[in-house]
């Protein structure tokens, strides 16, 4: 069967809720001049992750994008898999981190599991991410891409770039973790962005990539800040070095684009937070994740 190709306009369904997740995505897409919207963005519900593949998640998750919204959908499914712990974390990655999503209890547990598996031998457990995305189509029509990093792991975690388990991960060939490298030098190696490059050469070799034209449209949709950048940090982050490199780019973006901070006076600011975080409810996600959204939102709204 030869499978229906995208095109420059495509509406495509990015299916995931996670906003980490869904902006790599479409960062990896953009230049392609595809129209991407998130399933969350659509009101789609998430499917459970009830298969004991990545292959098999990322395929339920697509088709439930797709034949929800009639239109194609693009999931991934990824995680850890550690030689030591035989192939775990594998498809319980995310579950790992528990109802909030507290990565920073996620890399201790992990830690704590080599440790009892002897497995901390110089330069650190042998380990790789992967990556499996997966384009449906409405009439059900699926197609699958893998992409994997391989590399070892360290303890304690290093580095506040990244999510998840990256601080933790050294690239083969490297010396920095994923959460100390910086992001396009990550991105250019990892496993998602591995995946995509299967993806892009089986579904887009028609498309060439323009990415002065995807900036340029970027720039007439928004005030010149990258709030979606902001926002998917704040959602994904979990520890304290997450935390301080997330406040070191709200400070960098003061000064690029004080003007248009909602609140750039400290006492305005600072009371702007103060309502933020009084009105944030109550959840079971990391303090320091609260901390972070509260400080976004006070920068764009009183």
């Amino acid at each position: 069967m030869v499978m229906t190709k995208l095109r420059r306009g495509t509406r495509l369904v990015v299916a995931s809720h996670n906003p980490g997740k869904v902006w790599e995505i479409q960062q990896l897409i953009e230049p392609y001049g595809l129209d991407a919207i998130s399933a969350g963005d659509l009101g789609l519900a998430e499917p459970e992750e009830s298969e004991p593949t990545f292959a098999g998640n990322a395929k339920l998750k697509a088709v439930a994008a797709a034949t929800g919204s009639r239109l194609p959908a693009l999931a991934d499914d990824s995680g850890l898999e550690v030689d030591c712990l035989d192939g775990a974390l594998g498809i319980y990655s995310a579950r790992w981190a528990g109802p909030g999503k507290d990565f920073g209890l996620a890399m201790k547990r992990l830690g704590e599991e080599i440790t009892s598996r002897n497995g901390w031998v110089a330069p650190g457990p042998r380990a790789n991410f992967i990556s499996v995305l997966c384009l449906a189509w409405p009439d059900g029509e699926t197609r699958l891409f893998e992409g994997k990093v391989f590399g070892h792991l360290v303890w304690p975690p290093r580095g506040g770039n990244g999510f998840g388990y990256d601080p933790m991960f050294v690239p083969d060939g490297g010396t920095e973790t994923f959460g100390e490298m910086q992001p396009e030098g990550k991105y250019a190696i990892s496993h998602r962005t591995r995946a995509f490059a299967a993806f892009k050469a089986a579904m887009l070799d028609a498309i060439t990539p323009d990415a002065i034209a995807a900036k340029a449209n970027a720039a007439t949709t928004g005030t010149g800040r990258d709030l979606a950048a902001f926002s998917a940090a704040a959602a994904n982050l979990s520890t304290r070095a997450e935390s301080a490199a997330f406040i070191a780019r709200l400070k960098d973006d003061l000064a690029v684009h004080g003007s248009d901070w909602k609140n750039v006076t400290l006492d305005a600011y600072l009371d702007a937070l103060q309502r933020q975080l009084a009105e944030a409810p109550a959840t079971e996600e990391p303090a320091w994740r609260t901390l972070a959204k509260a400080l976004l939102a006070a920068s764009c709204h009183d």
